[in-house]
């Protein structure tokens, strides 16, 4: 399987923007840490192991010049302790069998390469064992001689402390940068939560801030959700006025056909007036959606066991089945339970037994009803959700009495939750399996 960079990259913009602030950087500190430190220092350090090498090689050449070993050392002592250099030329010390040196002492490196390259007599040097000197071991005519020379003197001491500096400021620049970006970042976040709320029916207080840009973007939000909030309040005066003029009518032919003889005409008559008032109640329900009710603190589980008792006391073949735990979450409870009851009674209307579920996932719920019915094909399922659609004889809305609406208004009330309703086929039960999917 290929990985790909974007599957370790931060998803969110803070994030993203973080990263984009961070990897200069470091990437800048590495450079001047590998040109600066790297060139700069070991240069400076070879330099001072040069110069300390010419005094060792005068050492050598007293040493030399000495008829015997005690000679020698009465002959170098005052002359290396002037140059601050250790002698002892008593052999008593074995060399090690090779020079020791920490592999992270990147200044001790460049002091062996350099004691070897110009130092033929060197057999070993010990950096390791006393961290502020060097001893370091060279052959003479006189047998080894063991030098003791101060790490001062051969590398520069610097690196470590323009290494800390640079962490410090590196650390102090990304504060300070963290501050300011999340400043910028903010009122993008905000703006982002309040328009999801709103796409979930709430409306939260939201304030522009921020740059000019996202202050225009802010602006041009709230200019939005106050037209829309505008259309609803105004489709809703005009549907409250619908449906007076149109009941209105009705009342009077019901009463009218009331006061008729009993017979096959008048009942056909009332029952075409039922008709009529079915039809008006579905048409308003899909029109006026769940605009009309606020969202609270509801229990799903709570929602879908009434559900299903109510559609139980109708007569209906309803079963309850997996029902996982999701806890109290902000929705309409008034616009589910009648997306949940439309679900239910198209099952019952096609189907002769139902099952309803609840399951829970992470960042969403699913109200899954199926039942054994016929079922919609694949390639109509995306036209079932559209209003006032008539599908084959086998779902014909009328047969048992619907207008094709129930299945909009469900989809209609998961998106106004920020969910969607999806159609598939039941693998329990074999016939349609419809899937309310809402944003917890």
């Amino acid at each position: 399987m290929h990985l790909r960079l974007k599957n370790f990259l931060p998803r969110s913009l803070f994030g993203r923007a973080a990263l984009i602030l961070v990897v200069p950087i470091v990437a800048s500190q590495l450079v001047v840490s590998v040109i600066f430190i790297q060139r700069h220092f070991e240069g400076v350090t070879r330099q001072l192991t040069q110069g300390v090498m010419i005094e060792m090689r005068l050492l050598l050449a007293e040493i030399a010049s000495a008829p015997d070993r005690d000679a020698a050392a009465a002959l170098v002592a005052p002359l290396a302790g002037g140059l601050a250099i250790g002698m002892d030329l008593s052999g008593d010390l074995a060399p090690p069998a090779g020079d020791r040196w920490s592999f992270w002492d990147l200044s001790g490196r460049a002091v062996l390469e350099t004691l070897h390259a110009g130092m033929p007599a060197l057999i070993a040097a010990d950096l390791q064992s006393d961290r502020r000197r060097v001893s370091i071991w060279l052959g003479s005519d006189r047998g080894p001689v063991l030098m003791s020379i101060s790490r001062s003197r051969l590398s520069a001491t610097n690196p470590h402390q323009l290494l800390v500096v640079m962490v410090v400021a590196s650390v102090l620049l990304t504060l300070i940068a963290y501050v300011f970006l999340r400043n910028q970042l903010t009122p993008i976040t905000r703006l982002a939560r309040t328009a999801e709320a709103f796409g979930r029916g709430e409306t939260l207080p939201y304030r522009p801030r921020g740059a000019t840009e996202v202050r225009a973007a802010g602006k041009a939000f709230l200019d939005m959700r106050a037209r829309i909030e505008r259309q609803i309040e105004q489709r809703t005066l005009m549907l409250s006025g619908v449906s007076h003029d149109l009941r209105a009518p009705l009342t009077r032919l019901k009463l009218g056909l009331a006061f008729l003889p009993e017979d096959d005409e008048v009942r056909a008559l009332r029952g075409d007036v039922g008709d009529m008032e079915r039809l008006v109640d579905e048409f308003l329900a899909y029109v006026r959606g769940d605009a009309l009710e606020e969202t609270v603190s509801a229990e799903p589980a709570d929602l879908v066991v009434k559900s299903v008792e109510n559609a139980q006391r109708s007569g209906q073949v309803i079963a309850l089945g997996r029902l996982d735990p999701v806890g109290r979450v902000r929705l309409r409870p008034d616009a589910v339970s009648r997306a949940v009851e439309n679900l239910i009674g198209n099952a019952a209307r096609y189907g002769s037994r139902a099952e309803v579920s609840l399951l829970a996932f992470e960042r969403s719920f699913r109200i899954v009803v199926e039942d054994d019915g016929p079922g919609i094909p694949k390639h109509r399922r995306d036209e079932a959700l559209l209003p006032f659609t008539r599908l084959d004889p086998a779902r014909d809305p009328n047969h048992g009495g619907g207008v094709g609406l129930g299945l909009s208004i469900a989809a209609d009330i998961a998106r106004s939750h920020g969910g969607s309703l999806r159609l598939g086929e039941s693998e329990v039960l074999g016939g349609l399996k419809a899937e309310l999917v809402l944003a917890r």
